[in-house]
This record gives C-alpha cells, sequence and structure tokens, in this order.
C-alpha cells in the first residue's frame, strides 16, 4: 500500500517503509525526527520543473504530464517502491503544504497508474 504524509507530521508505526521523495531536505527537521528509511531525491521533480510549478493549482495538470516525463526513465527506483507497496506500507514524503498538489501525490499516482 502506498500512502503520502507531509513530513512535518508526527512518525507513526503505520507509516512502515518511510521515503522522502523531495529533491531538497525540508527546513526545520533534523534527521532523527524524520525517522526515515531512504531519501530518493531522483525521484523529485528536477529543480526547474520544481520552481516552474510553485504549487499553483492551475499548473497541477501540466505539471503532472511533465512530472511523469521526468520519472519514467527512473524504471529500477520505481519498480523497488512497487516492491516494497506490495508487501507492507510505503509512505511517501514531501514538505510541501499543499496536501493535494505535491510531488508525492503526483508520484503515488504515477505508481498506482503503472
Amino acid at each position: 500500500m502506498l500512502r503520502t504524509k507531509r513530513i512535518y507530521a508526527e512518525p507513526s508505526e503505520d507509516d512502515g517503509t518511510r521515503v522522502l521523495v523531495d529533491r531538497l531536505w525540508p527546513r526545520g527537521v533534523s534527521k532523527e525526527e524524520a525517522n526515515l528509511d531512504r531519501w530518493e531525491k531522483d525521484l523529485a521533480p528536477t529543480n526547474e520543473l520544481r520552481k516552474w510549478f510553485g504549487h499553483d493549482p492551475e499548473r497541477w495538470e501540466e505539471f503532472l504530464r511533465r512530472y511523469r516525463a521526468e520519472v519514467e526513465g527512473k524504471e529500477e527506483l520505481l519498480a523497488q517502491l512497487r516492491q516494497e507497496a506490495g508487501a507492507g506500507t510505503v509512505t511517501l514524503l514531501y514538505a510541501a503544504k499543499d496536501e493535494e498538489h505535491n510531488n508525492a501525490v503526483a508520484l503515488k499516482r504515477y505508481i498506482e497508474e503503472g
């Protein structure tokens, strides 16, 4: 099972494998507080795409299209997440305030559709 969660929310045993999928380390969060299993920077949007999107909901559909094009070549990382999600819970962590329009939500959708 795949879930998404803000990195600022309290870690929980229900999170299963905790994977940060942002390119930048979240402000104000120590590595201990993050309680990560790993940080997959390579699955985050490029800096160019991230800056273009700017978490603007009006750009969401285009962001999804562009982000999909970026992650399509990263099948090894995606396969690992699919395998882990098939065996248990994987929580994709993100720092964005918008809980509906962020790269973790986009990545979850991509993995579930693939």
